[in-house]
C-alpha cells in the first residue's frame, strides 16, 4: 500500500517563507507519472486545492490566492515534490496535504479524484 509523506511545514511569521515535500514511502514507488497535488484545509473551511504538477510534462497550476507566491517542484529522481510558499500571509494558516494520481485531466482536481494521499503536515502563519 502506497501512502504519501508530507515533510516540512511549521511555524512563519507574516512575509517569511516555509516549504513542505512530499514522498511515497513505499520503496521503489516513483511518483514520475503521477500529477501531484498540494491541498490545503483550515478549520472550518473546505479542503482546497493550492497547486499541482502534471506527470506527462511538468505543467503546474496554482489556486488564485497563492499564485506568485507559491512555487511547485519535482526533484530529479521524481522522487519528492515541493511545495515553496514565499510571501506567507495569516490566510494561508491550514494542515496541508499531497494527494497524487495517473489520471492526467485539465486542473488539479478534486481531492477524492486522487489515487494516493498523505496524512498532513500542519503551516501556521502569524501576523
Amino acid at each position: 500500500q502506497v501512502q504519501l509523506v508530507e515533510s516540512g511545514g511549521g511555524w512563519a511569521q507574516s512575509g517569511g517563507s516555509l516549504r513542505v515535500s512530499c514522498a511515497a514511502s513505499a520503496s521503489g514507488f516513483t511518483l514520475r507519472l503521477y500529477k501531484v497535488a498540494w491541498f490545503r484545509q483550515a478549520p472550518g473551511k473546505e479542503r482546497e486545492a493550492v497547486s499541482c504538477i502534471w506527470g506527462s510534462d511538468g505543467r503546474t497550476d496554482y489556486g488564485d490566492s497563492v499564485k506568485g507566491r507559491f512555487t511547485i517542484s519535482r526533484d530529479k529522481a521524481n522522487s519528492t515534490v515541493s511545495l515553496q510558499m514565499n510571501g506567507l500571509t495569516p490566510g494561508d494558516t491550514a494542515v496541508y496535504y499531497c494527494a497524487a494520481r495517473l489520471f492526467d485531466a485539465a486542473g488539479c482536481g478534486t481531492w477524492s479524484s486522487y489515487d494516493y494521499w498523505g496524512q498532513g503536515t500542519q503551516v501556521t502563519v502569524s501576523s
